[in-house]
């Protein structure tokens, strides 16, 4: 997929410009031709040469090479590639390209091209949640540029939380998304996945026995046909597809901010078995047995999140689809859902155990619209996915 394919990887500075060199290798391996630029404090951290070498390239990191400026070397540079990767992507390289700064080589090449550009961020999870870094981040997704992570996991310095830069292979296939030819190409889909845990103590929880597989292989077709894909999971069984941005959460609650987060797209399939309810006043301790028997627990409801965005004013999706897991009178009363949320489309589905499609491998779906309903025979939830990425894709077309 990448063959021929032309890429400008710019190396920030920071621990994880370590993985800029397995990055290199994987393009590599997939026929890309990698043209890098290495930032002064990228250097402190990768050496040129080793960056050439795997490159097979020249290393460009100075402004004011003379040579190449007599031919205007950094408006070339910018663009004759065919995307823009930034990995690892500092705070301070996001606060430039959103302030329009051009200061050295890399930020030069960002305010000059017209060529699109993917950005893996990778700093202290201190500085990503910083309301200066997630305003810069919030005005570059505006302005059209993607990106892949930041993973959540433990950092050079110490502390847990997101801000690792995404894996070489996840950015790699975020890379094949992003220049694949398919009929979504350009657009942006989130998608949710999985169950909620709803806490009632630190052990105990409220779930239900969604394993997250529909929506995950949702995820991945809709990636396969060329889509930006925000993927919003709870904690399901099946691993996340790779290639698009993963953004865990546990509770329903958790959804809800990640959900409203990710806006705006150009399609929402809400795929994820949101619990209803959570118990009112989780404990902060583990709740024993007493003499005086069951514990009395209150519950409150959970916020609609498929109403909520179906109904929004600003930043509504131009389609949202929901699902109806539901375990008799399926057709009505997901019929009634659609009109109720507000939804474009329903996914109907029987899940009543019988069936074995929840947490199985297959589904039997029905697909309701404002036209009526349209019957599909029990397929693999992957061919169940593909059908309805094609779907979206004409919606959207």
């Amino acid at each position: 997929m990448l063959a021929s394919r032309r890429i400008l990887l710019i190396i920030g500075g920071g621990i994880a410009a370590y993985k800029s060199l397995d990055l290199i290798r994987r393009l590599k391996e997939r026929g890309a031709t990698v043209t890098p630029v290495l930032t002064r404090a990228g250097s402190e951290f990768v050496r040129p040469l080793s960056v050439s070498a795997l490159a097979g390239q020249k290393v460009f990191q100075d402004l004011f090479d003379l040579t190449d400026e007599a031919e205007m070397g950094h408006i070339e540079l910018s663009r004759s590639a065919d995307l823009l990767v930034i990995a690892p992507g500092t705070a301070d390289l996001m606060a430039k390209m959103a302030q329009g700064h051009a200061d050295d080589l890399a930020s030069t090449l960002l305010l000059a091209t017209d060529t699109p550009v993917l950005v893996a961020p990778a700093m202290n999870v201190r500085m990503w949640d910083h309301p200066a870094t997630q305003r810069n981040v919030k005005m570059l997704k505006e302005d059209g540029v993607r990106f892949v992570g930041p993973n959540e996991g433990d950092m050079a310095c110490g502390e847990y939380g997101p801000g690792r830069m995404a894996e070489p292979l996840e950015i790699v296939a975020a890379i094949e998304a992003y220049l694949a030819d398919g009929p979504l190409a350009g657009r942006r889909i989130l998608v949710t996945s999985g169950p909620t845990h709803e806490p009632i103590d630190p052990v105990r929880y409220i779930a239900n026995r969604s394993s997250g597989a529909q929506g995950t292989a949702i995820a991945t077709a809709l990636s396969a046909l060329g889509a930006e894909v925000v993927f919003v999971t709870g904690p399901a069984d099946v691993p996340p597809p790779e290639g698009v941005l993963v953004v865990p959460v546990q509770t329903a609650q958790e959804m809800y901010e990640a959900v409203k987060a990710a806006l705006p797209v150009d399609a929402g399939v809400f795929a994820a078995a949101v619990a209803d309810w959570r118990v009112a006043s989780a404990s902060d301790r583990k709740l024993k047995k007493t003499k005086d028997g069951l514990p009395d627990l209150s519950f409150a409801e959970n916020p609609d999140i498929l109403a909520t965005v179906s109904k929004m004013k600003k930043n509504r999706p131009g389609l949202v689809v929901g699902f109806a897991a539901e375990t008799d009178d399926v057709l009505n009363h997901a019929t009634a859902k659609r009109k109720r949320k507000g939804c474009d489309w329903i996914v109907a589905n029987d899940v009543s155990p019988a069936t074995g499609i929840m947490g199985g491998s297959e589904n039997d779906v029905t697909l309701i619209t404002a036209d009526g309903s349209e019957d599909w025979p029990r397929l693999s939830k992957t061919q169940v996915a593909k059908r309805l990425a094609q779907k979206i894709a004409e919606a959207l077309a």
